[in-house]
Order: C-alpha cells, then sequence, then structure tokens
C-alpha cells in the first residue's frame, strides 16, 4: 500500500472515530481535531474556553504535532499549565494542499503513538 493510501486510510479512520465521539454524526474537519489535541494537551478537557483561549489551544496543538518534524520544542508549562513551546526551525513556504497533507499526517501519527488507531 502507498504511503499516501495508507494515511488516507488512516485519516478516514480516525475521522470517523473521533466524530463517533465528539459530534452527533457529523464528520470533524481538519481544525476542530487541532482543537481536541489541543484540549488534550492541555489537560483541561472539561473547561469551557473562550475564542482567544480556543486559539492558544489549537496553536499548542500545532506545536505539539510538529514537534516531532523538528519546528519546536517544548519549553514549560506556565502558572496555569499551559505549555509553551519555542520555534527550533521556521516552517518552509507550503501550499494550502501540503500543510493540509502535513497535518493530517502529523495528527495521524499523534494518534498512533496513543494507540487510538493502527
Amino acid at each position: 500500500m502507498s504511503r499516501d493510501q495508507q494515511l488516507k486510510e488512516r485519516w478516514e479512520q480516525l475521522v470517523n472515530i473521533l466524530s463517533n465521539q465528539f459530534s452527533q454524526g457529523e464528520d470533524l474537519d481538519l481544525d476542530a481535531i487541532i482543537y481536541l489535541i489541543g484540549v488534550q494537551e492541555l489537560g483541561k478537557v472539561h473547561n469551557k474556553f473562550k475564542k482567544d483561549e480556543k486559539l492558544n489551544l489549537m496553536h499548542i496543538a500545532i506545536c505539539r504535532l510538529l514537534e516531532p518534524y523538528g519546528f519546536y520544542e517544548f519549553d514549560y508549562f506556565d502558572e496555569e499549565g499551559w505549555p509553551h513551546y519555542i520555534v527550533k526551525e521556521e516552517l518552509p513556504p507550503l501550499k494550502a494542499g501540503e500543510q493540509s497533507v502535513l497535518m493530517k499526517e502529523a495528527i495521524v501519527n499523534y494518534f498512533v503513538e496513543r494507540e487510538v488507531i493502527e
């Protein structure tokens, strides 16, 4: 099976699992899954978040997802328990499609590590 086909199948499996768990039958999009990862990484799953906090959660998720690729490195937790990352390497300019594939691959790897999918 090609790498692209494996990513596509794993992505569809993951969207199905997360959508069944977190939405009322509608497929979660990329941004919604990134948000869920941010909440998971913060560890405050039952909190209500303000708009700016939701953006910060997505930023946390993106940093965590791209950390294995060498773009970010965890730095510390602040006094409120929010993780902070430092930029190790700037992201190269990517077209929208390339950016989407990179994020989907990083998300799939994140959930493979957690044994949610194989």
